[in-house]
Order: structure tokens, then C-alpha cells, then sequence
């Protein structure tokens, strides 16, 4: 699952296709994946037919909405949603650097994890460039709470998530994942969870114009006796969490970089990952930008060294 790049960016061999229905608008979507240079960062490249109708980088500075999904763009047409677990996929194997082509306002669901998207990387292959990687290192607590809700980064020696839930549900309650992400425990841990929904919301969703593509082949349906509808059962004892853990990877991707440092979170969803992350990035004090030395220089393993910020602030274009 992804590749040891000692600390150089990555992207992807050649080009890879999927296509998919989009779970929010119904619509069918071609998605193509292509490499692209060092330095390029994750672009979204939207076309209607052959014309092409936006371009966006995958920068916090671009979210827009973040009420069902992680939307990039500020008006309707001119935008791309549903990014997080394409996101996440692309952040938790590693990769730095693609170019995406799409031909609709949405990403695929596929089976409303992050699975489908690194089978399609690992098709093609995920290769090392030239150029080191940054990473955004946290340096002090920064903490967003919003209700009952809270988030928070906290300096770490590594890449830690520690995520809780609580649901009114007998079949939720309150869940944790803890861990370390890495290529290896991405993809064993987190990766397969599915997007999940209470069938109660179901009506709601439709009339409001959302939810369209949803199936029982891209989420996990809870009834209103609290079982899951799907035959297949769940994929994790604990998928819920697990599914929350990923979309908290995948927004935090939008940083423009893969940061050091932990981030906890109860009770958090699209919007409150967002506002952490704005208040990270808003505080110049509270990380700073390192990347790590060339083996031949490094006096001790997993050493970091700190480089100008302005030369590499993607998150702010």
C-alpha cells in the first residue's frame, strides 16, 4: 500500500480512469487521474464536454460548502464536491502531486470509501519525483470548538489521528480510532470504511436535492430499529468511526501539504475539520514548514529541518 519515498513528493506512473455515480446529484461521472510535476499539488480540472469550465487547487483557501460534503469552489457551476474520500485516499498512500479531469460538479462515490481510488493508483503505480517533500509541522495546541464539538492539533512526534464519535444509537454510541497514519495502516484500517446515513434522513435528503445516488452499494444504511440494512453487514465492528477517521484525513489534505502533529476530534464532521484546520493555518505561530534531509546529511533517522514558509505555502493559493 503505497511506496517508501524517503521523504520526496510523489504522483502516479501513467493515467487511470473510474467512473461512478455522483451520491448527492445522481448524475454518472468520468473521473481521470494524470500525473503531474513536482510542486503542481492536487488539481481539480472541471469540464463540460470538451470545454473546460474551472480549474481549482485542493487548498483550504478553496472550500466552500461543508454542509453533507467537502466542496471546492464558490458557485454551483464552478465547482467540485464530494473531494474527501478521493482526498484521502490520495493523502493516506502518499501521493503529492495529480492532475484530475472530471466532467461533472461531483466526485464519484464508488462504494462510498476511499478503496476504489487507491486500487486504480496501485494500478497504474505511484512514483518518487525529485523535488522533497514539506510537511506543515504543528508547534502549539490550536483548538476549534463549535456546540458540543471540539477539534484540536497538537504537537507529535509522526502523523496521529484520535477520533471519537457519539451518536444517539445503540448501534453507534460512542466510538474511538486512534492511530498513527501511515501507507500500511490507511490502508488496513481505515480505507474500506463506507459513508454511512440514517434511513429516517432519507426523504429529507431527496427533497432538498441531495442523496440521489445513494445506495445500499455506497453506504451504509442504519433503519429506525437500528440495525444496518445492508446484507453484507459492516466491513469494521466500529466502521462509523473508522468512516470519520477518513474523512478527517481527507479534509485535512486540503492543508496543501501532509502536516506532523495530531489532530483530535469529538464529535467532528466536514465543517468543524475545515475551521481546525483554517484556525492551524491562520496562526503562523503554531507550525512551521520542514522537510527531511538527504540521507547522506541526516545525523539521526527521521530528522526534520525547517525551510522558508513563503517558498511553499500551497494552502495559500
Amino acid at each position: 500500500m503505497g511506496i517508501d519515498v524517503n521523504g520526496y513528493q510523489a504522483t502516479i506512473a501513467r493515467s487511470v480512469s473510474l467512473t461512478g455515480v455522483g451520491v448527492h446529484s445522481g448524475d454518472n461521472v468520468s473521473i481521470t487521474f494524470n500525473p503531474a510535476e513536482a510542486d503542481t499539488g492536487i488539481v481539480f480540472n472541471r469540464y463540460d464536454g470538451e470545454e473546460l469550465v474551472m480549474s481549482v487547487r485542493a487548498v483550504s483557501s478553496q472550500v466552500g460548502s461543508t454542509d453533507l460534503c467537502t466542496l471546492l469552489g464558490k458557485a454551483p457551476d464552478r465547482s467540485v464536491g464530494t473531494v474527501e474520500h478521493l482526498m484521502a485516499a490520495l493523502s493516506g498512500v502518499g501521493i503529492d502531486n495529480v492532475s484530475i479531469d472530471i466532467d461533472a460538479g461531483e466526485v464519484p462515490i464508488m462504494d462510498g470509501s476511499a478503496m476504489p481510488f487507491i486500487d486504480a493508483f496501485e494500478s497504474v503505480g505511484i512514483v518518487a519525483l525529485a523535488e522533497k517533500r514539506r510537511y506543515i509541522r504543528v508547534v502549539k495546541p490550536v483548538r476549534m470548538e463549535m456546540g458540543g464539538s471540539w477539534a484540536e492539533f497538537i504537537p507529535h512526534d509522526g502523523t496521529r489521528f484520535e477520533i471519537d464519535i457519539d451518536f444517539n444509537t445503540p448501534l453507534i454510541g460512542r466510538q474511538s480510532w486512534k492511530g498513527e497514519i501511515t501507507p500500511e495502516t490507511f490502508g488496513k484500517e481505515l480505507a474500506r470504511a463506507r459513508t454511512f446515513g440514517f434511513m429516517r434522513d432519507v426523504e429529507h435528503l431527496w427533497a432538498s436535492g441531495h442523496a440521489l445516488g445513494s445506495s445500499l452499494e455506497n453506504s451504509v444504511v442504519i433503519a429506525d430499529d437500528h440495525t444496518v440494512i445492508n446484507i453484507e453487514g459492516l466491513r469494521y465492528t466500529d466502521e462509523f468511526v473508522r468512516h470519520k477517521a477518513l474523512d478527517a484525513v481527507g479534509d485535512l489534505a486540503l492543508a496543501g501539504a501532509q502536516f506532523i502533529g495530531c489532530y483530535r476530534s469529538y464529535r467532528g464532521g466536514h465543517k468543524l475539520n475545515a475551521l481546525a484546520l483554517r484556525a492551524l493555518l491562520a496562526d503562523s505561530s503554531a507550525y512551521e514548514i520542514v522537510e527531511k534531509p538527504a540521507r547522506r546529511s541526516a545525523s539521526r533517522h527521521g530528522e526534520l529541518v525547517a525551510v522558508s514558509a513563503p517558498a511553499f505555502a500551497p494552502w495559500l493559493n
